[in-house]
């Protein structure tokens, strides 16, 4: 097990990584915590943890709404949790953004700490310190910057996903590949085999690597105003065609990283060849690499993306495998660039 503490602009995070989740009453104290897990986790997980007070909401990603934080809400007042009482979220993305946009406004914001269950959510869900939920139509439009205490990795937790959700989690290592880090790309490719079958050693480093990258990139532009841009790579369509077609985060964003590629061709000089290679891994992975959605219905979401200024959205490109670079590119352009795809 490892411990590494990151300093952000207004407080630390500590990792711990390789951690069991049995061990989680080691890093808090359990009766001043009150645990929020979804009705997945809980029939898997739950029983791992007896005697901690905790929440129980509905599992999907459709619950990532401001219904469910007022239950959390509730539940907390029926509690009787105060400013000193730590909220730890157990399990994927839809979780993690939830408790932490919770602990950020009940009394102004409480503490809080991740044990993050999925591969997609001890990758990137759970790091960072965006806390979120989404309203109508539009993902993650509600939400704070506000950092957990510690995050809990247990690599065990996710041997329980599913094979689909399994593949779904790569799709972020992928784009951390391709904006930051050529060697990882190459370590996918070469590891394709053992990292679909879940191999212990692999996955500690991709999870290890993931998070080293995403945490420096945070430290570096916590409040997104430059670098950390480019971990919203094939996001912009990607959300899109989550709410449209209702799959999961993953593969949405593995069509929004192959548009994204494909977009960058015509504007920052992305060579065909790399698109196609890219295209390859994300085949590798059992992840889909073709835009079927309807592109007006698209374009009507992306367009109020939140990171549009007044006519230009500020979108995430690439010069090559392992180089990202951002550029505000009109609406209209891009419209007319989705019709082409």
């Amino acid at each position: 097990m490892k411990t590494l503490k990151y300093q952000f602009q207004q407080s630390t995070t500590t990792y711990y990584l390789g951690e069991q989740l049995t061990q989680l009453g080691n890093y808090v104290d359990m009766s001043r915590t009150i645990l929020v897990m979804d009705e997945n986790v809980d029939q898997f997980h739950g029983q791992r943890l007896p005697g901690w007070k905790k929440l129980v909401i509905p599992d999907g990603e459709e619950n990532k709404s401001m219904e469910v934080v007022q239950q959390i809400v509730n539940g907390l007042i029926e509690l009787e949790a105060d400013r000193k009482t730590m909220l730890v979220g157990i399990g994927g993305g839809m979780l993690t953004d939830l408790t932490g946009f919770a602990a950020s406004i009940y009394m102004r914001g409480i503490p809080f700490g991740f044990v993050p269950s999925t591969l997609l959510a001890q990758v990137d869900a759970s790091l960072g310190g965006k806390n979120g939920i989404s309203h109508g139509h539009h993902k993650n439009l509600l939400g704070t910057i506000n950092q957990p205490q510690f995050i809990l990795f247990d690599y065990t937790l996710p041997a329980t996903m599913p094979d689909e959700e399994w593949h779904n989690g790569f799709a972020e290592i992928i784009k951390y590949a391709c904006i930051l880090d050529a060697d990882l790309f190459n370590f996918l490719e070469e590891n394709r085999d053992k990292a679909l079958e879940r191999n212990v050693d692999i996955l500690e480093h991709l999870v290890e690597r993931s998070v080293e990258l995403k945490t420096k990139v945070v430290q570096e532009d916590e409040f997104e105003t430059g670098i950390r841009r480019f971990l919203n790579f094939g996001h912009t369509l990607g959300h899109a065609v989550e709410k449209i077609e209702n799959i999961a985060h993953g593969k949405a964003v593995a069509i929004g990283m192959i548009a994204a590629a494909k977009i960058s061709e015509k504007l920052s000089g992305l060579p065909a060849e790399e698109t196609n290679r890219l295209m390859r891994l994300v085949n590798d992975y059992q992840l889909p690499v073709t835009l079927t959605s309807n592109k007006d219905k698209v374009f009507d979401i992306f367009k109020l993306d939140k990171k549009r200024e007044k006519d230009v959205i500020h979108f995430v490109l690439l010069e090559s495998l392992g180089k990202a670079v951002t550029k505000p590119v009109p609406i209209e352009q891009l419209k007319q660039l989705l019709q082409e795809l």
